[in-house]
């Protein structure tokens, strides 16, 4: 009983008298940056794809010479990659938004 007493004091004893250990803060704006100019880079990138895309599609669509099924399969590359360019530029869009209420909320 006496050894749990003792062992109990020593260790009240040293949370007391430790002091404290305060962490460096992380700078969370060169973070935020950093993946906002990744998600700027892969934006520029799949606006060149998407741009890609819409040529390959319009050359089809020009060079069918009436051909329904290449007419066909040239306007789903037209109509596909205008929806892949649209959601990519509505994630731009979230996350500039989503950037600028963090901002807003936590400061810095």
């Amino acid at each position: 009983m006496k050894k749990l007493i003792v062992l109990q004091s020593i260790v009240l004893t040293s949370l007391i008298v430790a002091t404290p250990v305060l962490a460096q803060g992380a700078d969370v704006s060169k973070v935020q940056s950093f993946i906002q100019n990744i998600i700027a880079i892969l934006v520029t990138l799949s606006g060149l794809v998407a741009t890609g895309f819409f040529v390959w599609g319009g050359f089809g669509y020009i060079t069918s010479s009436g051909n329904p099924e290449s007419l066909d399969r040239s306007k789903k590359t037209i109509f596909y990659s205008a929806i892949g360019l649209a959601i990519v530029l509505g994630a731009f869009v979230i996350s500039n938004i989503v950037a600028q209420v963090a901002t807003g909320a936590f400061g810095k």
